[in-house]
């Protein structure tokens, strides 16, 4: 049996995959948290329902799971965009304030909940963290331009994860910590570009979830610190 920390499952990749570990029968307990609580009840779940723009929930989320307790750690967070705060297309489009925002909550705050994590994880015992990315971090990937925060706040995630990854495995040579990228996803965060993508290729959030949780059972030690897409395929950074 598996204890499970899902974050951000009040957005639909989030809630995905807590409705994928409800329905395995291995799991045990799922922490949800969230800003607001999920309207899905079971006795599985535990809601914490806390904002990670203020730094006092970090600590009441590390004392609301026990030490050396978590088997799998899915932190599905992240902000494209918000209102009238769009992905840049040039760099004239540039905001500081906007640009805070988005590393705020695309790398930042990964950042500190894996420091919040690391004391809650099993010891020993193959425990996972997968971080939600995308291919967008990819600095060589890079042949369009545009979306500077976005891209620049994923590619900092993405080296957040490979350092993180390293302090990791000199603790625990069986712990993996991976990016993982989910394809275009019908979620809020996509919808308003997913013009030029064919339709085969945009998932809904239970079929990336399908994919993603093939990759996660299929990576091993080695792969710590590694970003992947939903096909399996590592991205190079």
């Amino acid at each position: 049996m598996q204890n499970i920390a899902i974050v951000g499952t009040n957005g639909s990749i989030g809630r995905a995959f807590l409705e994928y570990y409800l329905s395995d029968d291995n799991t045990d307990i799922i922490y949800s948290i969230s800003r607001s609580k999920n309207n899905i009840e079971d006795k599985k779940i535990v809601n914490l329902n806390l904002n990670f723009s203020d730094k006092e929930n970090y600590d009441k989320l590390k004392s609301s799971i026990p030490k050396d307790s978590i088997d799998r750690v899915i932190i599905a967070s992240g902000i494209l965009h918000d209102g009238e705060m769009q992905p840049e297309k040039t760099i004239s489009s540039l905001d500081i304030d906007n640009f805070q925002k988005v590393f705020n909550v695309n790398a930042f705050a990964p950042a500190l909940l894996l420091k919040t994590f690391f004391p809650l994880i099993k010891r020993n015992s193959n425990a996972l963290i997968g971080i939600l990315s995308a291919r967008v971090g990819s600095i060589s990937d890079n042949r369009i331009g545009g979306w500077y925060a976005y891209r620049a706040s994923k590619a900092a995630l993405n080296m957040i994860i490979k350092t993180a990854a390293i302090e990791l495995a000199r603790k625990d040579k069986t712990a993996r910590l991976i990016g993982l990228h989910p394809g275009t996803v019908d979620t809020n965060l996509s919808k308003p570009f997913q013009g030029g993508t064919p339709k085969e290729k945009i998932f809904t959030p239970h079929q990336s979830i399908d994919y993603l949780v093939n990759v996660i059972d299929d990576t091993s030690p080695q792969d710590t610190g590694k970003i992947f897409d939903w096909q399996g395929k590592e991205i190079t950074p």
